[in-house]
């Protein structure tokens, strides 16, 4: 059984959270609380596996009453968000204190059914309890040490292709696991990074900026038609698909589709992948990290049959082991690694 603290200043939030979570037999509603102080007190004497934390709330708001929580009782926290750019830049600094994803204020933003938020949103909370702290997400954000390129590299053996594009998928835990990987890139980077992350739309673009101050590297939010270049990272928009295509054979350029697809996610992992093995045969690195689910299984197969090589983050140090372990499992993972070994890989690999 799953105990799960909600805590919200809105009547209707707090009673459409219970009724949706308390529909799976698995999870109990062990409290609620209408703001901070109180979330305070009850995961003190509640002892819930996993909260959900409204940002905005009287008395005490969500950020600090997160800040004494994961230093005093640390739990698995689920930040209830507003999807506006402020709401976004909030959110990413609840995630650097400690929180482990968020969920919006008003769910029926999503560009999914009622239904499907609410079998996402249960797995979300089942999977993310039983998980439990990563013990990573509640140090202090530093900006981590970044990784040089030798000098002189090795010599490649014959037949060894190099890399060309580097191309990372993610969801649940990624934008944490992101901020361990890119900033310790050093900034003459020989390879375009493109990343589809599961993101609304705007939350991507502040997300880029946090990246971008915190990396030696460029970081930015992709644009339509804009050409890949070496040391820079392009993340997905939250608004649509991200792929990259070479339409006169010359350069290659990012395209962004806004059209519903057979995608449930967007953006999504799977289409920016499939997209790579098509224009990148046997010249691209695939790297897949925490989040739930399985998208990205099928673009890494892909882009594994050209001759692509495939990173998977280990299960230890992800927030959700559902996307990596889909392709650990389906046999296409060259390397298993935890997510602070993943950036020294990455460099060398290029």
């Amino acid at each position: 059984m799953v105990k799960v603290l909600i805590v919200d200043d809105s009547a209707f939030m707090r009673n459409a959270l219970s009724n949706m979570l308390s529909s799976d037999p698995e999870i109990k509603i062990v409290g609620t609380a209408r703001d901070g102080l109180e979330a305070i007190e009850k995961v003190a004497s509640l002892n819930p596996d996993i909260v959900t934390m409204d940002v905005e709330m009287p008395r005490m708001d969500g950020i600090t009453a997160l800040k004494h929580i994961m230093e005093k009782n640390p739990v698995p926290v689920i930040m209830v968000s507003s999807l506006t750019v402020e709401g976004a830049k909030v959110t990413l600094d609840a995630l650097d204190i400690g929180a482990v994803d968020f969920i919006p204020k008003n769910l029926s933003d999503l560009s999914i059914n009622i239904v499907k938020i609410r079998e996402i949103l249960i797995d979300k909370i089942k999977q993310i309890a039983r998980k439990g702290i990563v013990k990573r997400h509640i140090r202090p954000a530093v900006t981590p040490k970044t990784i040089e390129i030798p000098k002189s590299m090795p010599v490649r053996t014959t037949g060894e292709r190099r890399v060309n594009l580097v191309a990372i998928g993610t969801s649940t835990g990624g934008p944490k696991a992101l901020q361990e990987i890119i900033p310790k890139l050093p900034k003459d980077f020989p390879t375009p990074i493109v990343i589809a992350q599961h993101m609304p739309p705007n939350f991507t673009g502040p997300f880029a900026e946090r990246l971008n101050q915190l990396s030696q590297i460029t970081v930015k939010e992709a644009e339509e038609g804009e050409p890949l270049k070496n040391g820079v990272a392009y993340v997905a928009p939250g608004r649509g698909h991200m792929r990259v295509k070479r339409p006169r054979g010359i350069e290659t350029v990012i395209t962004i589709s806004e059209n519903k697809e057979e995608f449930i996610y967007r953006p999504s992992v799977d289409a920016l992948m499939f997209s790579v093995a098509e224009f990148f045969p046997g010249r691209a690195l695939g790297v897949i990290l925490t989040g739930m689910g399985n998208d990205g299984v099928k673009g890494l197969t892909a882009l594994k049959k050209t001759g692509g090589r495939i990173f998977a983050q280990n299960e230890e140090t992800c927030v959700v082991y559902g996307m990596p372990k889909a392709v650990v499992d389906a046999g296409i993972a060259d390397k298993v690694l935890s997510i602070e070994e993943m950036a020294g890989e990455i460099v060398n690999a290029v």
